[in-house]
């Protein structure tokens, strides 16, 4: 019934059909940012992490698709499994090279099984498990890895196909129906409200101008500034330029402007700092931040406040800041789990690592209870 393609490069399916079947304004699984991954050199052999997309098709129709590269290490994905490579590499496996389905370098929840509303999306995950364990399932060390999608695509894997089911914590504000940023600071306790209050007067205090960019706005000479930000913020924290580079932010403004919105701070006329945001219909997502000097408090003014008051004023849900960071929720972000699933086809590693995940969970639940116990609100919203 269906033909299965592996695509080692995005280039080689047109725009148009790859989204048509993706039929979502998420900017991550867009055909056009894939491809300013692809062609940037960001993602490629190279650089461990070559594309391997799984395209399905009922006679010549595009019926589905799944992004998914072949992985030569751990680097840029947010879930971490280098404990796991290490103990393959202990026992004498190789766990590299692994299959991996996600967005590279974004740790942001989203689509990642796309499937024509002609199709069973049941059949869809047995025809493509089926391909995966017949292509790789002689390979002892084999392993797959899903990242970052619905809660519901991951309980159907575990279910059904019986792939590990891994949780983790991220920190997202989420829009009550505010009207303007004073609504929702009137939902704080009185101590985070203030202090609120005074970091963001001390931006302004220390008379740095802020301003929103979106689409055409942005200048294309902008990316290079941008670019020496972000690459000066992965120095400063990894020792390293940064997974992107000048060419990719270039594209991505030319190819999906209507997919970005740029945050700069200027000092004396000049750009001291920015932060580039992601959007679609419902979302924003804050992804890439750096700076020149440091300013007092222009971090959460850049990467948070400013965001928060662009949802509240577009009427988006959900603001996505980025991974990781507990100093989150005290302005106002709230836990929220995601979600990870994993093949593990050597029956030894797949009984410890689901041992694994057992001890984690329980770890996460008590540190999702701490967190909400941590929240900064005084009322319910």
């Amino acid at each position: 019934m269906y033909k299965i393609e592996w695509l080692d490069e995005i280039a080689n399916i047109p725009a148009q059909q790859w989204n048509a079947i993706v039929a979502t304004d998420n900017p991550f699984i867009q055909h056009a940012f894939l491809l300013a991954l692809e062609e940037s050199g960001a993602v490629n052999r190279d650089s461990g992490w070559q594309p391997q997309h799984l395209l399905v098709y009922r006679g010549e129709k595009l019926v589905a698709l799944l992004p998914l590269y072949q992985k030569w290490h751990s680097y840029g994905e947010y879930v971490f499994d280098f404990g796991w490579a290490e103990a393959y590499h202990r026992h004498g496996l190789e766990y590299y090279p692994k299959l991996l389905s996600a967005i590279p370098f974004t740790p942001s929840m989203g689509p990642r099984l796309c499937v024509a509303k002609s199709e069973s999306r049941d059949d869809i995950v047995r025809v493509l498990m089926d391909e995966i364990r017949g292509r790789h399932g002689d390979k002892k060390s084999a392993t797959m890895h899903l990242l970052f999608a619905g809660k519901e695509l991951h309980e159907k894997l575990h279910s059904d196909q019986h792939l590990l089911l891994r949780r983790g914590i991220q920190y997202h504000w989420l829009n009550k129906g505010f009207s303007e940023f004073d609504d929702f600071l009137a939902t704080l306790k009185s101590r985070n409200r203030k202090s609120m209050k005074r970091e963001r007067n001390k931006v302004i205090a220390q008379n740095i101008e802020m301003q929103r960019l979106e689409g055409s706005e942005i200048e294309p000479t902008l990316w290079r500034e941008f670019h020496r930000f972000y690459q000066m913020t992965y120095l400063k924290r990894s020792g390293h330029g940064g997974y992107l580079s000048q060419d990719f932010f270039e594209r991505i403004g030319r190819t999906m402007p209507e997919s970005l919105m740029l945050v700069i701070a200027r000092y004396e006329g000049k750009i001291v700092a920015a932060a580039l945001n992601f959007k679609d219909s419902r979302h924003l997502y804050g992804r890439y931040w750096g700076c020149l000097q440091e300013f007092d408090f222009l971090h959460f003014e850049t990467c948070y406040y400013q965001g928060i008051e662009y949802c509240i004023e577009k009427g988006l849900i959900c603001f996505d800041a980025g991974a990781q960071g507990q100093h989150k929720l005290k302005r106002g972000f709230e836990p929220v789990w995601t979600w990870s699933s994993h093949w593990i086809n050597e029956s030894g590693f797949r009984r410890a690592i689901d041992d694994f995940i057992v001890q984690e969970n329980r770890y996460l639940e008590a540190e999702m209870i701490a967190c909400k116990n941590a929240l900064p609100f005084s009322i319910k919203t």
